[in-house]
């Protein structure tokens, strides 16, 4: 177990501190993926949300100096992202997601996902007016963040966040009242489409489990961290994916769309679906990630 035995009787302001949580990230290895990609951004992601200050504001507080209670509890953060290799989105209980705060634990997957850049601009082009979608569903909504996305933008639309996990659905509810959504989101428990008998949509969206079963026993301690049935999907990474191709088509309305987030099986999906017409979204990070297909597509 990592210990800071006399090590941080010194550390007294935040600038103190900082440095040291950089200078323990690093020599521990530990593993960046849940929203920063480096030490230093980690640390003052810590720091600054277990004090409950802006994190925008580091430079007006360096030299704050911290009080004994604020000390204790960010040296036994400090020990646990390290010895125990908590996500720092769990151990502070929230995440960021184009902008948006979303409270997380234990019980769902930290929030990430390439739709979430595709909402910002409400699916344009393929979506002209999104002031006439009128209802949408997110499928494995895990913390509800992409259905919160989607009512922002498309602000007509009644929106279904839907999971098969009570304990993830718990969460989605926390972060629908907190952005004040009761009137426009409702959570479904359910498994897959399972549940949804009757209900038709304009636009579905998806970021499903896709990790194969060979990288699931490769993932970082961290990744290990989250629920691994918000992870895992199969041999292939596709069982959630079959489902949502061969089930959609009943759930979307005339000229609906459904929108899938896959990762990085693209070659594994069109080997199964050579004859599939998948448009494939243009995101910061490629265009292999995220596949789009309209209802008269859908086999």
């Amino acid at each position: 177990m990592t210990r800071f035995p006399g090590m941080t009787e010194e550390l007294h302001t935040i600038r103190d501190w900082l440095r040291f949580a950089v200078s323990r990230f690093e020599e521990s290895g530990i593993f960046f993926g849940h929203g920063t990609d480096n030490a230093y951004d980690e640390a003052v992601w810590l720091i600054m949300s277990s004090l409950h200050l802006p994190h925008d504001t580091l430079d007006n507080f360096l030299d704050a100096r911290l009080l004994p209670p604020e000390r204790t509890r960010l040296k036994e953060l400090i020990r646990r992202r390290i010895t125990d290799r908590t996500p720092t989105a769990y151990l502070v209980n929230e995440a960021w997601l184009k902008g948006f705060k979303f409270y997380v634990d234990e019980r769902v997957i930290v929030p990430r996902s390439f739709i979430a850049e595709l909402l910002e601009d409400s699916l344009s082009p393929w979506i002209e007016y999104p002031e006439m979608v009128e209802s949408a569903a997110d499928i494995c909504t895990g913390s509800g963040c992409l259905g919160v996305l989607l009512a922002n933008a498309f602000p007509n639309a009644h929106i279904d966040v839907v999971d098969i996990s009570p304990d993830a659905l718990a969460v989605a509810s926390i972060n629908i009242r907190n952005y004040g959504l009761e009137d426009q989101i409702t959570a479904i428990e359910s498994d897959m489409f399972s549940n949804l008998q009757g209900r038709t949509y304009d636009i579905i969206i998806s970021n499903p489990p896709y990790v194969d079963a060979s990288s699931m026993a490769l993932l970082p301690q961290e990744y290990r961290n989250e629920p691994e049935i918000a992870l895992g999907s199969g041999p292939t990474g596709l069982d959630h994916t079959h489902v949502l191709l061969n089930e959609a088509k009943k759930h979307l309305n005339d000229n609906g769309l459904l929108v899938v987030e896959i990762g990085h099986n693209r070659d594994a999906l069109l080997e199964v679906y050579p004859h599939l017409p998948f448009t494939w979204l243009e995101v910061d990070s490629g265009n292999e990630f995220v596949f789009l297909l309209t209802k008269e597509q859908l086999p």
